[in-house]
């Protein structure tokens, strides 16, 4: 840590990028992440794309020293910051150059000069659009119509607080039209869902004890008193039992959500439906 820190045990890190600052927001996140106990301080200076506007971060970096993560395309926006880091004493990473000089190499050309080029309003970015709008209309059993729910690339089912709505949302900043429906024993879901024949189904469940937990504390954020039919084990188990022998009478594939972050969950979900589509691009089916 630079002898300039304040704090020695809180590390700084500066995330300057000449975009959002997503990429580098990733790199951190997943990069802490194999640190236990790493108390870090994220500070962002995004669409950073000038000589001034640098000068003026680097005043307050200085203020604050640590880790510099970067993205910058511009050369001589770059070629300062490097410069101003190393004068300061800054350890500083640029985390996309290994890839970038490998992908240069392999596909025999430079890479653009463009900075943000990936946050460009192409196909996807107005398909994500629309598979977001989808999702919000289609939340918790609403609009699950014959029609309504075959414009959908994933529908989600599970009982109360299995993450569904999480997971659709993360699902559909992906590009995918995802429906959720909640499983409820008194009113279970319409015949037609299970004979869609075009969105993927897929089954979320939980341990009930973690199940319960999640419901007390849920109800605990809404003031609410935590002793409930609507936790107790004998209610929370029997909702698991039913919604499990639906998935395996309707052949519906299930992920446990346990020990499953949001991500995880929809990165099961979607090299499923990878899976669903490839086999079906192999039998000729449209």
């Amino acid at each position: 840590m630079s002898p300039g820190n304040p704090n020695p045990e809180l590390l700084h890190l500066h995330l300057i990028s000449d975009s959002t600052g997503e990429t580098l927001e990733s790199v951190a996140k997943a990069s802490l992440a194999r640190f236990e106990d790493a108390q870090a301080v994220k500070h962002f200076w995004p669409m950073v794309r000038s000589e001034g506007h640098l000068d003026r971060v680097i005043v307050e970096v200085a203020k604050k020293p640590g880790l510099v993560i970067y993205t910058l395309v511009d050369g001589a926006v770059r070629d300062r910051l490097e410069s101003r880091c190393a004068t300061l004493g800054l350890p500083m990473v640029s985390p996309l150059d290994p890839t970038i000089a490998a992908l240069s190499e392999l596909l025999g050309q430079a890479a653009t000069r463009r900075p943000g080029r990936q946050h460009v309003m192409d196909q996807a970015y107005f398909r994500r659009v629309d598979a977001i709008n989808y999702t919000m209309v289609h939340d918790d059993g609403a609009m699950t119509s014959p029609e309504e729910l075959a414009e959908a690339d994933i529908i989600l089912l599970g009982v109360s607080r299995t993450s569904k709505t999480p997971t659709s949302i993360y699902l559909a900043n992906r590009g995918y039209k995802t429906a959720n429906i909640p499983l409820v024993p008194q009113s279970p879901p319409p015949a037609h869902v299970w004979k869609i024949a075009g969105p993927l189904l897929v089954g979320l469940t939980t341990a009930p004890d973690r199940l319960q937990s999640i419901r007390r504390n849920r109800l605990l954020s809404l003031g609410q008193a935590p002793d409930t039919d609507y936790v107790s084990p004998e209610r929370i188990e029997a909702e698991v039992a039913f919604g499990r022998r639906l998935f395996a009478d309707h052949d519906v594939p299930v992920i446990d959500v346990t020990r499953r972050s949001i991500e995880e969950t929809a990165a099961a979900i979607i090299n499923l439906h990878q899976a669903r589509t490839e086999l079906a691009s192999a039998a000729g089916e449209p």
